[in-house]
């Protein structure tokens, strides 16, 4: 049997984990293996939910924020799986990484670190508010978050994904008996589709792919498929897929 690196956890604990994930999710082992390091950059509402989620996933994740001293705090609660780097250590540790901060930090973001993101997935749940990021949020509200995120970090594979639901339901509703609540994935590159399904499955959801970044659109703010909190059947309904 392969064993994993999960850090001062138990073996016989860590393999019931892993097996718990490999039947909720109908992954095999290989696939399901919590061998990849996720990074995530901001550690406000949706950072720390998703850094939780994916921490009882088994995996180990690397957290940032403009405050350093915030993300060594939240790594400290979320355990061993978990520790804390600047926004450079998380792009060039992390195999995934997670933009949880305000939409208009992303070009800043992508200036400071699409070079290091080459090839690399980056999963983005911001949403763009006018309210909030001003003049950038205009232009993701018009042509879509999912397709302006990925002009500011043309090097990487940018997803959306946890974006449409607030936090508050992702953390009740996590494993929930079936049906399982949907969540919307949207992206340009297969690979990098389903890598970001996987773990949505492994926090416990229902991945529902929408299409191509173009498609991101429809479950961003001002759309039908913004905070629908469904199951699949009801979320493609919502969307008319």
């Amino acid at each position: 049997m392969t064993t994993f690196p999960l850090r001062r956890r138990p073996f016989l604990a860590a393999m019931a984990g892993l097996a718990a994930i490999n039947v909720a999710s109908g992954l095999s082992e290989v696939e399901a293996a919590p061998s990849i390091t996720i990074g995530i950059i901001g550690v406000g509402d949706v950072g720390s939910t998703l850094a939780e989620l994916w921490v009882k996933a088994g995996y180990q994740v690397i957290l940032s924020a403009r405050d350093e001293a915030d993300a060594q705090k939240e790594a400290q609660i979320l355990g061993s799986l978990a520790s804390a780097g600047t926004p450079v250590e998380v792009a060039n540790k992390a195999s995934i990484i997670v933009l949880a901060v305000p939409y208009k930090a992303i070009p800043e973001l992508g200036q400071a670190l699409n070079r290091t993101l080459m090839d690399k997935i980056v999963i983005d749940p911001s949403n763009p508010y006018p309210w909030r990021d001003g003049e950038i949020a205009q232009e993701a509200l018009k042509l879509g978050a999912g397709v302006v995120t990925q002009r500011y970090f043309p090097s990487a594979h940018v997803v959306r994904a946890f974006n449409s639901i607030d936090m508050s339901t992702l953390r009740e509703e996590a494993h929930r008996s079936a049906p399982l609540l949907a969540i919307p994935v949207a992206g340009d590159d297969a690979h990098a589709v389903h890598q970001v399904e996987q773990l949505v499955t492994v926090a416990g959801f229902e991945p529902v792919l929408v299409g191509g970044l173009d498609k991101a659109r429809l479950f961003q703010p001002g759309s039908d498929g913004f905070e629908v909190k469904e199951s699949a059947a009801g979320l493609k309904q919502a969307l008319h897929l």
